[in-house]
């Protein structure tokens, strides 16, 4: 039996390719950047052809780093970013344009005509989900307005919607097989999480017919085999299709209902596990679905944050603040103290529980002594205020009280964050000891679903601790600089920029 399974983790910034064995441990990685496309301000595309020879070229080097041929594979499996929209000509194998990327906010319009047309609790209702343009309908509905050729492609009968695990296994499968899996589909705002099935009326309010999207699995399912021969010339099964939240929260193995999870990567997901029914809310956080596994599904509510580790990015690279992450900590040590200084890092628009895609970024609070550490330490900062708005808000709706969060996703290596996370939430945060925790929960269930582990007990044996951050701040403390991160969001979302402390 082949002993080893080779994870596709495609996310905003880029693609990783791993190889993982029986025992769970990571043998080799490879990854590769992609561009980001900022055709106007507030609009951002990636390039799915790009997408995909990386995807490509990262498995091919990370298969030959572990010295491993395609036969040693049990399965190739798949963990995306999830809102990103792509249309593509089925005969050709080319999209129609660039793929529209969950934090564009071209569609902002749009979807503020249906809500003020009375549409979003119909939308709530079915798919768990608002009306913003995070999510995928809209863009596809735009794309198909607005793109000549989508249209020219479309009246043939040959256009093909998907989100990027769709289109990945559609390559993958030289066009054979045109699919996704639940927890992708739920995050379009056209899948009815309750009949688990596409939804008609959605389709038609956001003008995107239903013909063209893929089939629904289980994220445990067999999605056909590898058929280009540039990547493998042998077959090898896929399966283990799942969007990186939601991989992150299977791969942490926070299976029963109440554990948590958050996934510091571009934007940051707080995700709660409700089980086996779905849970809804009415103050910003969505429901969907955290995985679909041997017939079942279980549901999960979530709070999405839009900027996080884009924050830091921008403070290095926008500004040129500072230029290695040893630096970076450099700085937070050195600068232990805000002294009132707040980025709101607004700069797609903010998500939850604010959800609103108008919303500019600010730094607020400063002063003559106000240095380029405060604004790099206040950039950091945002991150750990934002996951405590989505914290409390999931402890009201829920009525369940939070005892840990588990913390993953390439911003919670930096020890200075998670510390200052633990205090904020006043709650033990768990490290993984894994940095690829996306990966590794598509690896669980493509594992699972072809036979390569036999339970998730046997998953759970070899599973890894992590390091554990306990709050250490005095309350008073952390309240104070919470009320100025609530000030100065509130100046944001009220067009004001005063001073917030």
């Amino acid at each position: 039996m082949a002993k080893y399974i080779l994870a596709i983790d495609q996310s905003t910034a880029g693609t990783k390719a791993l190889v993982a064995g029986q025992d769970g441990r990571i043998l080799a990685k490879r990854s590769a950047d992609h561009r980001q496309i900022y055709p106007k301000p507030g609009w951002v595309e990636h390039d799915p052809l790009e997408i995909y020879e990386n995807v490509k070229r990262t498995a091919k080097e990370a298969l030959e780093a572990a010295g491993l041929s395609p036969a040693d594979l049990a399965a190739v499996s798949i963990t995306n970013q999830r809102e990103t929209a792509v249309l593509w000509d089925r005969t050709t194998g080319k999209p129609v344009c660039n793929a529209i990327v969950w934090q564009c906010q071209r569609t902002a319009d749009r979807c503020a005509e249906h809500r003020a047309a009375g549409h979003e609790p119909a939308v709530r209702e079915r798919t768990g989900l608002r009306l913003d343009p995070y999510f995928s309908a809209a863009k596809w509905g735009w794309m198909l307005e607005k793109v000549p050729e989508a249209r020219h492609v479309l009246e043939k009968g040959n256009l093909l919607a998907g989100t990027v695990d769709s289109w990945l296994i559609w390559k993958l499968t030289g066009g054979r097989v045109h699919a996704t899996d639940y927890t992708n589909a739920s995050r379009t705002s056209l899948f009815n999480i309750h009949a688990l099935r596409w939804d008609e009326g959605m389709c038609r309010l956001f003008g995107v017919p239903a013909s063209l999207l893929p089939e629904v699995r289980s994220s445990d399912e067999g999605f056909g085999f590898t058929e280009d021969p540039d990547l493998f010339p042998d077959r090898v099964p896929i399966s283990g299709i799942i969007g990186d939240s939601q991989a992150a929260l299977f791969g942490q193995l926070c299976l029963e209902p109440g554990m948590a999870k958050a996934t510091y990567g571009t934007g940051t997901s707080v995700l709660m596990n409700t089980g086996e029914k779905p849970a809804a809310s009415d103050n910003g956080l969505v429901t969907a679905v955290a995985w679909g596994r041997s017939g079942k599904v279980t549901y999960a509510l979530e709070a999405v944050i839009r900027s996080s580790g884009d924050s830091i990015k921008w403070v290095r690279d926008n500004l040129g603040l500072f230029s290695s992450f040893e630096e970076l900590d450099a700085m937070l040590r050195q600068t232990p103290d805000n002294e009132g200084v707040y980025l709101v890092p607004a700069f797609v628009g903010l998500g939850a529980p604010y959800w609103d895609p108008y919303a500019r970024a600010a730094v607020m609070g400063m002063n003559r002594s106000t240095g380029k550490a405060h604004i790099v330490r206040a950039a950091v900062e945002s991150i750990a205020y934002q996951v405590r708005d989505a914290a409390d808000m999931m402890e009201r709706e829920t009525g369940i009280p939070l005892k840990k969060l588990h913390a993953d996703g390439g911003a919670s290596g930096n020890p200075l964050l998670m510390q200052f996370q633990a205090d904020m939430l006043n709650l033990p945060v768990s490290k993984s000891e894994v940095d690829e925790l996306s990966a590794m929960g598509s690896v669980y269930l493509a594992g699972l679903g072809v036979g390569y582990w036999s339970s998730i007990e046997e998953i759970q044996s070899f599973a890894q601790s992590g390091r554990l951050y306990e709050p250490a701040m005095e309350a008073a403390e952390r309240e104070r600089l919470y009320a100025g991160w609530k000030r100065a969001a509130a100046s944001v979302l009220s067009g004001r920029v005063n001073q917030a402390q």
